[in-house]
């Protein structure tokens, strides 16, 4: 019997054929040498089994929380297993949930609704996180705002604002501190100390392809959690209303009541606050955050004077597409179609029908441009246009007001 080693994980063993032994021959030949040789057969047969995964376990009754994947085509033909454990990401989750679960909150709103036919009261739901331990919670704007008229209802904006925490079957009564429409942001308060506030991590150094975890209150289902990966980042996004966010996208489950949730990353810090999904046939796992990064400046914003302050043109534009351009002999850009009265913009000396083609230098071709360059002034900063006045470019300088 003869014992060859591979460079593999698999010890091969070659038995040779056994020879007749002659009769009368001594107990040393005819038992010992047999059973010794059988022995150590049986422990390298042994010894093989265990080098192979499956057979070990099968062996020692254990099992092993893992998927079988192919692998790679050098080794296809051999038929090797090669096993990727789930336990690391289980322990993940279970340790991102348990950080986080505390930070979020349920949120129930009441408004009241008055058509040609009654007056009645509605309920909605939502989620928010927990940014101070004395009761500062941001949300979405859209849950607690849901103030609208058309020509056959009127909804009030919300007459009572609720708020559940985690483990606690209290209802807090919260304050609604400051709302901004244009980021779908706002601040809520409960009157208690002591809370859990949530670990904010950096949105800026988000990678498509990561770990990603959505906690909320879906469906009233409070202080759930799906998971997923990051799908894509800077997506921009434009809602019923038209406006155009810049969003994380994530394929976590994320349904009605998740607003204003958190989506967090593999160390429970919240990277996002869940806003909205895509809905329709054929959709399916398309959910959108605002970047936390985003929010810092709006919250305290929020907290410190009850709304935003940012700076202000005073005008209303349209978009110059070139096919637009050519039809109507102007240039591209953003055409300035209204002006507010005493704006920066009547100030400045701009004039209905210019077309704006600068903002500081950079070339502008949609009112999102122009607006994206505007805020990252100040109240009070000079910002440089250059327009198209008649087929004649202009320079003007205006300072940028408070935005009524």
């Amino acid at each position: 019997m003869e014992e060859n080693k591979n460079e593999t994980n698999y010890r091969v063993v070659n038995y040779s054929e056994p020879k007749n032994e002659k009769k009368g021959g001594s107990f040393g030949k005819s038992v010992l040498l047999p059973f010794m040789s059988g022995v150590l057969g049986a422990a390298l047969v042994v010894g093989t089994c265990f080098s192979v995964p499956s057979i070990k376990n099968e062996l020692l009754g254990q099992s092993n929380t893992s998927i079988p994947t192919s692998t790679s085509s050098n080794n296809s033909s051999s038929g090797e297993v090669k096993y990727i454990s789930l336990e690391n990401y289980s322990d993940t989750a279970i340790s991102v949930a348990d950080k986080i679960r505390p930070s979020i909150v349920g949120i129930k709103v009441e408004y009241s609704v008055n058509s040609v036919f009654r007056t009645s009261t509605s309920q909605a739901e939502g989620s928010g996180i927990i940014i101070t331990e004395d009761g500062y919670i941001l949300t979405n704007n859209h849950i607690v705002n849901s103030a609208s008229t058309n020509s056959y209802y009127e909804v009030s904006k919300a007459n009572k604002v609720s708020v559940y925490l985690f483990n606690d079957e209290t209802e807090y009564e919260a304050e609604i501190i400051g709302m901004d429409e244009q980021t779908d942001l706002a601040v809520i308060k409960i009157n208690k100390t002591g809370l859990t506030a949530a670990q904010l991590g950096n949105s800026d150094e988000v990678k498509v392809g990561e770990f990603s975890m959505a906690v909320g209150n879906p469906l009233g289902l409070q202080s759930s959690v799906t998971c997923g990966v990051i799908s894509a980042i800077n997506r921009k996004v434009t809602d019923n209303d038209g406006k155009t966010f810049t969003l994380i996208q994530t394929d976590a489950a994320i349904n009605s009541g998740n607003s204003g949730g958190a989506l967090v990353n593999a160390k429970g810090e919240v990277i996002g606050v869940n806003t909205l999904k895509l809905q329709g046939t054929g959709v399916e796992g398309m959910g959108f955050a605002i970047p936390i990064n985003s929010t810092r400046n709006i919250y305290e914003q929020l907290i410190t004077n009850g709304k935003v302050k940012r700076p202000y043109i005073g005008i209303s534009g349209k978009d110059v597409t070139e096919e637009l351009a050519r039809r109507n002999n102007l240039v591209v850009g953003v055409y300035v179609a209204s002006i507010e009265d005493f704006s920066a913009a009547q100030k400045s000396g701009l004039k209905i029908g210019d077309v704006i083609i600068q903002a500081d230098g950079k070339t502008v071709t949609t009112m999102d441009e122009l607006t994206e360059i505007k805020n990252t002034h100040q109240i009070g900063d000079t910002l440089k246009l250059k327009i198209n006045r008649n087929g004649q470019e202009l320079d003007i300088e205006l300072t940028l007001s408070e935005q009524p």
